[in-house]
């Protein structure tokens, strides 16, 4: 553009309010333009990434199913196994803990076995029940059986068989046997009048 053309331009944009504004609208629109050419592209590359979202989502979602059948396939044979090992360790206690119970407490009791006890509040199952004597008193044994006992284990146990014995008149005396018992176990037992009893006592 030439030195005179300029000054002309300047010339009109100062003294030609109607000039300015007509540049003034031109420039603004071609702002505009480059303006929604980029909002065009940020818009494109946008859609690009939440199809490759939706992409992962469905993936993922297709993964999480998965994950939850093999989980529940997993939960079954885990309940089928702890069901054949609690089983096998109820046989145990049941040859064991009478021994156990009259060399150690004094208590003489024929035999343990399962027994469902109903309550108000419904229906209690307890794993080694037993109804035996201590120096000339009726004693009531009730029992759990456990491969690994925590102190969970113990909160849940006392819990479970707390409404049992307020019903029951006769002493009652509270057990968990068990192949492995943690040092946390130990500490809950004691506080709650839970006596722990591993496989390998005698």
């Amino acid at each position: 553009m030439s030195t005179d053309i300029k000054k002309e331009l300047l010339t009109r944009l100062r003294e030609d309010e109607e000039f300015r504004y007509a540049v003034a609208g031109l420039i603004g629109l071609e702002d505009l333009r480059a303006g929604q050419a980029r909002l065009q592209a940020s818009q494109s590359r946008l859609e690009g990434a939440v199809a490759r979202l939706e992409e992962a989502v469905a993936r993922l979602a297709e993964a999480q199913a998965r994950t939850e059948v093999a989980l529940k396939e997993l939960a079954i044979q885990v309940g089928r196994l702890s069901d054949a090992v609690g089983f096998g360790l109820e046989d145990i206690a049941r040859v064991v803990l009478p021994g156990w119970l009259h060399r150690h407490e004094g208590i003489e009791v024929e035999e343990l076995t399962r027994r469902f006890i109903r309550l108000d509040t419904g229906e209690v199952e307890v794993n080694l029940y037993g109804e035996g004597t201590r120096n000339g008193k009726k004693v009531i044994v009730l029992g759990e059986s456990r491969s690994r006992i925590y102190e969970r284990d113990v909160q849940e146990f006392d819990t479970k068989v707390e409404g049992v014995a307020r019903t029951l008149k006769d002493e009652v005396y509270k057990l968990m046997f068990g192949f492995l018992i943690h040092p946390s176990a130990e500490v809950e037992a004691q506080r709650r009048g839970v006596k722990l009893v591993a496989s390998y006592m005698r």
